[in-house]
């Protein structure tokens, strides 16, 4: 009894200290991103409400010989809703929905909306999203942008469930884009990180609300491939899948357990369906995330109250729209001098284990500081020009400690180029809107298609009008 007074009361402090850095009021010309590493002065920020005002703002920048990025949540953390002296154009006011169609399970959205619009507009219609991201707080031009992917294993990417966009572009023309009309256009934009143009409106083809019985299951790295081949994939009622890993010193990327949410018939959805509308527990559950951001005991102790907190949940009830309201609040962090940033890696289903042997070793070397990591599964899809999906592929979302200090920086990128090494060797990719750690080789061994995404952008964009860091960083000369 005493160790875990002695353990709360560590946790205290520890949280204490979180809040001493909270947020500072900034300058709002002074722009960053969810990454906090390159904070730039821009020349404005316009907020996107009207097609006649978007087409004012680019003729605005077209004038004054200056550069349009846009953003949305900027969750993103690699600069790509951002550049110096540019003009950012912030489009989460630009949120309402244009259309609806119940029977054709069919919305029309603007695309500042976030997920949680779309969810708290179709929920009462019995009707819910196919791919999104976990967390439903992104919004929808920018997860078209990085072509997300999620939970669900029967969808594939964002980009199967978009089946049309209108997009203004370059040269203040407002196109119809789908697979049969400006179709050249589909597959740069969605997964094109603003480059082509502002998405002003997207027509998402929705599924039906569903109520999901839990299974969880406790295995090892090295069965999860075999595993969810032979029992995962194969049962048709698994529609939502998502895999955890340890990364406690004590079971260090060796345990797992497994999340699936299977199709219950025998559960009416008729008074089941009431949207979760607040986070539970967070404060608790921020401290015990704390201490795994700070010891290598405190990654044992919450590992070890995870998976009896997570089987504790086994043949519970949950529909699809609150499968897809993932908590996460208690991981927010914004403490000075360092941050919590995502890398995301997807290999193929079967190189999955030596990935992750591979993954330990290095980790071990490099001393990172892994938080956590988390795997789902994605559909083979090349239909974007930047596809991350080149065969069937497990994606591991790490969530990494990392100090903010240059020196500090120089030894993460290192470390981090050494994991996508293996990844490579391991015929995997990585996801690219988290910080620009990659070299320009890696990036372009990722993405043997990248010559053509820069070629058409100087197709569409001659003049340059839309840039971010991404583009500056990996556009090569």
């Amino acid at each position: 009894m005493k160790k875990w007074i002695a353990l709360l009361l560590l946790a205290v402090l520890c949280f204490l200290n979180y809040f001493q850095y909270d947020t500072l009021e900034q300058d709002p010309y002074l722009i960053t991103d969810y990454g906090r590493l390159r904070p730039v002065k821009v020349t404005g920020v316009a907020k996107g409400r009207e097609e006649d005002q978007l087409r004012g703002i680019l003729q605005e920048a077209r004038d004054k010989h200056l550069t349009i990025s846009i953003a949305g949540q900027r969750h993103s953390q690699g600069g790509h809703t951002y550049y110096k002296d540019s003009i950012v154009v912030d489009m989460t006011s630009y949120n309402r929905v244009l259309d609806f169609d119940q029977q054709k399970k069919k919305i029309r959205i603007q695309a500042g909306a976030t997920w949680k619009d779309v969810q708290d507009y179709v929920n009462p219609y019995g009707l819910a999203v196919k791919t999104m991201q976990s967390q439903n707080i992104f919004t929808i031009g920018g997860s078209l942008s990085v072509n997300a992917h999620g939970r669900d294993i029967r969808n594939g990417s964002l980009i199967k469930s978009v089946e049309s966009f209108r997009l203004l572009t370059a040269d203040d023309r407002i196109l119809n884009v789908s697979r049969n009309e400006n179709a050249d256009l589909f597959g740069l934009v969605i997964g094109g990180y603003g480059l082509f143009g502002i998405i002003l409106d997207v027509t998402l083809t929705l599924t039906d609300n569903e109520m999901y019985k839990l299974a969880v299951d406790n295995l090892d790295v090295a069965s999860y491939s075999r595993y969810f081949a032979e029992y995962v994939k194969t049962n048709p009622d698994i529609h939502l899948h998502i895999a955890r890993i340890s990364v406690a010193p004590e079971h260090f990327l060796t345990e797992m357990y497994a999340i699936n949410y299977v199709l219950d018939r025998s559960v009416p959805l008729k008074g089941h369906d009431q949207l979760k509308t607040q986070e539970e527990g967070v404060i608790l559950s921020k401290l015990l995330f704390n201490l795994n951001r700070t010891f290598g005991w405190g990654k044992n102790v919450l590992w070890n109250l995870q998976k009896p907190y997570f089987t504790k949940q086994q043949g519970t009830w949950i529909t699809r729209n609150n499968a897809m309201r993932s908590e996460s609040e208690f991981m927010e962090y914004r403490q000075a001098g360092s941050n919590d940033v995502l890398q995301e890696y997807f290999l193929p289903v079967q190189e999955f284990a030596g990935f992750v042997d591979d993954l330990r070793a290095v980790l071990q070397v490099e001393n990172l500081n892994l938080l956590n990591i988390t795997v789902r599964y994605v559909n083979h899809d090349e239909e974007a020009t930047l596809s991350y999906a080149t065969d069937d592929m497990f994606a591991l979302v790490c969530l990494f400690n990392v100090p903010l200090s240059k020196e500090g920086q120089d030894k993460v990128r290192t470390g981090i180029q050494a994991v996508l090494d293996r990844v490579i060797q391991h015929n995997g990719t990585y996801y690219l809107p988290y910080i620009a750690y990659p070299r320009l080789d890696q990036f372009r061994a990722a993405y043997p298609r990248y010559a053509d995404f820069f070629r058409k952008k100087e197709q569409y964009d001659p003049n340059h009008l839309f840039v971010n860091y991404f583009y500056m960083d990996y556009k090569g000369e």
